[in-house]
């Protein structure tokens, strides 16, 4: 039974992972790339659309990582995290970050943030945290981080809706 096609609410129990994550994919989100660097100074990073802001006082924000992710005890023991919103001219990074490739940060500008953090140069925003919390959210670990630094820059964001990339642009209201 698919939900869409009827055009009416469902409940949990008629239906499956493809129905909700189809209705999920109906919420546009930024695309992210998270990184840590690990105790023997290597680098992991992945392309995440989880990230959400929490607090403004206490600085805090969340993202969330599948339990089945290689990198998960990376950043389970990670005491430091970066946050890299990605800019709409870096879809090649968002997939790059999304795929099994030997070295992902090959070829990629980046700067070192506090705790070693890499950082992500051209990006419409960035985060340095410091691991606050770790939460168990059924199949994924929810991480919250507190923010220690942070940087913006004013350009359009890559967002992702419907499983594809899209870019933000104004909205004929708002000029």
């Amino acid at each position: 039974m698919r939900a869409e096609a009827e055009g009416r609410d469902v409940v949990e129990s008629e239906f499956g992972a493809e129905a909700l994550r189809s209705a999920l994919g109906r919420f546009a989100t930024g695309v992210t790339v998270i990184t840590c660097r690990l105790a023997d100074g290597g680098l992991v990073g992945l392309t995440a659309n989880s990230f959400n802001s929490v607090s403004l006082d206490p600085p805090l924000i969340l993202w969330s990582l599948s339990k089945r992710a290689r990198s998960l005890e990376a950043f389970r023991s990670a005491t430091h995290f970066g946050v890299n919103v990605l800019a709409w001219d870096q879809v090649e990074i968002a997939r790059r970050f999304s795929q099994r490739v030997a070295n992902r940060f090959a070829g990629i500008a980046f700067h070192e943030g506090e705790g070693g953090v890499p950082l992500l140069d051209g990006c419409v925003a960035r985060f340095v945290c410091v691991t606050h919390h770790q939460y168990e959210g059924g199949d994924h670990l929810i991480f919250v981080g507190r923010v220690h630094t942070c940087s913006a820059e004013d350009k359009p964001a890559l967002v992702y809706y419907g499983s594809r990339y899209a870019m933000t642009r104004d909205h004929p209201s708002d000029q």
